[in-house]
């Protein structure tokens, strides 16, 4: 069960939000969602529930024995509980996600290791980041320990952002666990932002992929090198509007319940440099990365040769975060090396151009990075780059022929790169009850038309499950 399918949209969280808003208590309405954010994860997952259970145990525990040697003041102890409670998350993460291409690749080396066939539990990426972020923050005396191991099981479990994020902070939703207030506005711009969401899922994003899915799924004569480029802008439109799409309904639906969770897209499309890129981009994951890895490694702190290092170190774990795969380390390397030039090569002439230029190549970066990041295998990832650059003809009335699901895909193009640009931000209605009634005509209306292409679709899961 997915947020865009109409078993969610009809009946669970109607079912969800009329038993919370008929409870009073906030531990009972608390209790509300932690049945339903674990029935949402069943539905899916029922075998691997037992995972991400064992692992907010787990954080419970190592928090409990953390916050016990801080109040006696017993360092080294402090110090072995937040090791060894991190190190069990990070094996369990090893193991489901990573145990595979491990020996995958040592058996290309010795040929003789069997590569043990793991299924990766949904979502297990991102609540194991966030679980991380607790014991980080609480072992740096920057949040309070959850003594309450079912409220701690909520924050992991939280069914808007469970299962592709945005990566929430245990800081962040602190507070709001216990002490939180809904009201009818905020509900109402929940569900502005959520239908917003399925808007960019259902219309654009499904729609967006057809290019890219019938030029990379096909080897055909008729297919050069415009074509492969339409394909590559495709899925960079694909992406952003499935993940950001998926980010605004799960900010939507924290904001029904009374949670607010932070920004993680700022137009990123509109970025001047691959800098400005990633400060837009996917914002919970650079900066726990930022946070956890880079500034701990000692950051811009001693000497360029060290930056350079842990900048290097930072996007291979970014890349590797992504999949198990080699192709998502070239990628965060990629991105690693370009910062890396950006910073300390040309970034300070790239600030005096105009801004236009920036920004081409800025796209032009992030498209090549996107059929990178897209393509796994490395020879369909080759040719495809190959295709692009080869200056091959395309013959258009043979590939409508043999696919006429590029059409659909070209048509729906246009309106994601006019989306792509903040041009509702430039919209600004008056404070009134008139300019309320118009927004929420017009979230009817979208709303509706979102509907009509989830039923009118084949099934498409948000890009992010896999992680």
């Amino acid at each position: 069960m997915t947020f865009s399918t109409l078993p969610y949209l009809f009946l669970f969280l109607p079912l969800v939000f009329l038993l919370y808003n008929f409870l009073s208590l906030r531990g009972y309405r608390n209790a509300v969602l932690l049945i339903f954010s674990l029935l949402f994860y069943l539905w899916g997952e029922p075998k691997f529930i037992t995972v991400m259970l064992g692992a907010a145990f787990v954080a419970y525990i190592g928090g409990l024995f953390i916050d016990k040697f801080e109040k006696r003041q017993n360092k080294k102890a402090k110090t072995a509980a937040f090791v060894v409670t991190v190190s069990l998350l990070v094996i369990n993460l090893l193991i489901f996600k990573y145990l595979g291409f491990f020996a995958e690749n040592l058996k290309l080396l010795f040929g003789s290791i069997k590569v043990p066939n793991i299924v990766l539990p949904i979502g297990i990426s991102f609540y194991t980041f966030q679980i991380l972020s607790y014991i980080f923050d609480l072992y740096k005396k920057e949040v309070s320990v959850q003594k309450n191991f079912f409220y701690l099981t909520l924050y992991v479990s939280f069914f808007p952002q469970l299962i592709a994020g945005p990566i929430v902070r245990y800081q962040t939703v602190e507070d709001e666990i216990n002490n939180r207030y809904e009201n009818v506005n905020e509900i109402a711009q929940g569900l502005r932002r959520f239908v917003i969401g399925l808007a960019k899922k259902a219309i654009i994003s499904n729609n967006v992929i057809c290019v890219a899915n019938a030029v990379y799924s096909t080897d055909s004569p008729a297919f050069g090198s415009s074509l492969f480029w339409l394909a590559a802008i495709s899925y960079t439109l694909h992406i952003y509007f499935d993940f950001s799409g998926y980010s605004d309904m799960a900010i939507g639906l924290g904001k029904i319940f009374g949670f607010h969770f932070l920004e993680n897209f700022n137009f990123p499309y509109i970025a001047t440099s691959v800098t400005d890129f990633w400060r837009r981009w996917h914002i919970s994951l650079s900066t726990w990365f930022r946070d956890y890895i880079y500034i701990p490694l000692g950051g811009n702190r001693r000497g360029i040769l060290r930056q350079i290092r842990n900048i290097l170190i930072v996007w291979a774990l970014t890349g590797f975060w992504h999949g198990a795969s080699w192709n998502f380390i070239f990628w965060g390397l990629y991105y690693g090396i370009l910062l890396i030039l950006e910073k300390f090569v040309y970034g300070k002439y790239l600030g005096k151009l105009p801004k236009v230029f920036g920004w081409v190549y800025t796209m032009f970066i992030v498209i090549i990075g996107w059929v990178m990041f897209n393509l796994t295998d490395f020879n369909d990832m080759l040719n495809a780059l190959y295709m692009m650059f080869a200056f091959i003809k395309t013959d258009w009335v043979g590939a409508v022929a043999e696919n006429s699901d590029l059409l659909r895909g070209i048509i729906y193009m246009p309106l994601g790169i006019i989306f792509m640009f903040p041009i509702a931000k430039k919209i600004s209605l008056p404070q009134n009850a008139l300019s309320e009634t118009i927004l929420n005509i017009g979230t009817i209306i979208l709303f509706s038309i979102s509907i009509i292409y989830i039923t009118s679709t084949s099934y498409n899961p948000f890009i992010y499950f896999r992680f």
